[in-house]
């Protein structure tokens, strides 16, 4: 069996933690197994890293910053090789460059371009575990790259693509995926299997568990990914393909994302290309608009209502000025949550979107937006019913049963 692990920030956050990984390594290999371990830096050492730069200049030249925040990452790598070594393991640390890991240049925020497993397989060959330093790659002029934020995992699923693994495991400080946040309702429950169109939907919407890239890149792989605590034996939970699920609930799991505002623009011109000439310019500043409502009216205006994260609200602001003359008015709600219910059940169960509009009538709720897709309904609501929503809708859907 060919294992890949790759073990975060907390897991890695001190000596003593170093220690414990190395132990948990040797403890999963068995006697033919071949594994490879992807690290990320240690805990807080990627912030510190950045601010040594940050201190010389507010904006410092990329190519400096990768060369700077990839040394996190190869000394974790070091540490744990030496504290496996003193176990009695053949073990050895890679950088990205000696891994094989090549990127586009697109410095701080590479993209894989494709790994050379040659070296690598070499090595587990002649019986080593290979400890691979996260988060970077080098690409074709030998400059170091990075991979921003999630890298680490990202370098974990695509090594295990490139390498043809049989498991890639991701340990964190949390057990696996809930059905909604624990910390919003106790009685959420850890999911023993998701699909990858579950997970990459829960992710979007909020939950911290992956990010999206590095499902996306299993899902396309075909790498069934596990992602567990390093801190208890829970087996924790499998993202693999919908047939290997055999009983799939109609609902999986329930996401918030409170980073959400709200743009109405009142009395836009109805005329071909507008809406396109609106999300271009806020496009072009790099704003990620999620929801959309249009509604046309009979006057030959229409309202446009849609959603961006609430931290990139004032370039938005900046943007949007351009149309001010052109629009009867701009509002702007920084006080909006977006509520996310996510099952492949649903394709084949009715009823699921009446439920969901009851249960939230009920609780007297008023949905401001919605969007839905075959596995998913999203509803914009105000921020200070989100979490009674998050609870009044995990209870209908008895995910805590």
């Amino acid at each position: 069996m060919l294992l890949v692990q790759k073990y975060g920030g907390t897991s890695v956050g001190d000596l003593e933690r170093i220690q414990n990984v190395a132990k948990r390594v040797l403890e999963s290999k068995k006697p033919h197994d071949k594994v490879v371990v992807v690290v990320s830096a240690m805990s807080g050492e990627t912030d510190k890293l950045l601010g040594y730069a940050l201190h010389f200049d507010p904006l410092p030249d990329p190519r400096e910053v990768d060369m700077i925040l990839s040394s996190g990452e190869r000394v974790t790598s070091a540490l744990l090789a030496i504290a496996l070594q003193t176990m009695g393991a053949r073990a050895i640390s890679l950088s990205g460059r000696n891994a094989g890991i090549y990127t586009d240049a697109n410095h701080t925020k590479a993209h894989i371009e494709h790994i050379d497993t040659t070296r690598i397989h070499a090595l587990l060959d002649d019986g080593f575990i290979v400890i691979v330093a996260g988060f970077q790659g080098v690409d074709s002029k030998g400059d170091v790259t990075t991979l921003g934020r999630g890298g680490s995992d990202l370098s974990a699923v695509a090594l295990a693509g490139a390498l043809r693994a049989d498991l890639c495991e991701i340990y964190t400080d949390v057990e696996g995926v809930f059905t909604t946040d624990p910390r919003i309702e106790p009685r959420a429950k850890k999911i023993d299997r998701i699909s990858y169109d579950e997970m990459l939907e829960l992710a979007s919407m909020g939950a911290k568990v992956l990010l999206n890239r590095s499902v996306e890149l299993a899902k396309k792989l075909g790498v069934d990914l596990i992602t567990r605590s390093t801190f208890s034996k829970d087996p924790g939970t499998l993202i693999t393909k919908e047939e290997n699920i055999m009983e799939q609930p109609i609902i999986s799991g329930i996401a918030l994302d409170k980073n959400q505002a709200r743009v109405s623009m009142v009395g836009v011109e109805d005329k071909p290309g507008i809406a396109s000439e609106i999300f271009g310019k806020l496009a072009e500043a790099n704003i990620s608009v999620d929801m959309i409502v249009q509604t046309n009216g009979y006057d030959g205006k229409t309202d446009l209502d849609f959603t961006i994260p609430k931290t990139e609200l004032e370039l938005a602001k900046n943007v949007l000025a351009n149309f001010q003359n052109s629009v009867e008015k701009i509002d702007y709600d920084s006080n909006s949550a977006k509520v996310s219910i996510v099952g492949v059940g649903m394709k084949s169960h009715t009823g699921v979107a009446s439920k969901v509009f009851g249960t939230l009538a009920k609780e007297h709720i008023n949905i401001m937006m919605i969007s839905t897709s075959e596995i998913k309904i999203s509803l914009l609501i105000d921020i200070k019913y989100a979490e009674l929503a998050i609870r009044s809708l995990h209870h209908v859907f008895e995910l805590d049963s």
